[in-house]
């Protein structure tokens, strides 16, 4: 089972808006949906996994940190990101880390 975060994502939500579109002009059923939801999860973790390689460093003033259900959850203020030749400031920030070995994502179904 990969991981749902990707979900909220720009690109998540306009996927399922058009998912649900289809499900009311009953092109597709909402099984299928779900389907393609799953797949959409699989196919997100497992790209970002492998094809990206860009490396960000941050710095901010921690205001909360939770460990819960194997899932780090930090909100930062005053937030600097850097690479190379980018500096880029913002006032509030949230970091939702999953462990990448548990998702499931390298099985074969």
């Amino acid at each position: 089972m990969a991981y749902q975060l990707y979900r909220n994502t720009t690109l998540g939500n306009s996927l399922q808006e058009s998912l649900d579109e289809l499900i009311q002009s009953q092109q597709i059923t909402p099984q299928l949906a779900l389907q393609v939801l799953l797949q959409f999860d699989k196919a997100i973790n497992s790209a970002l996994a492998q094809r990206v390689r860009n490396r960000v460093n941050f710095r901010g003033a921690l205001n909360t940190y939770r460990f819960c259900d194997n899932v780090w959850t930090f909100v930062l203020n005053d937030v600097e990101f850097r690479e190379v030749t980018e500096l880029i400031k913002v006032e509030k920030v949230k970091i939702v880390a999953c462990d990448g070995k548990n998702t499931g994502s390298n099985t074969t179904e």
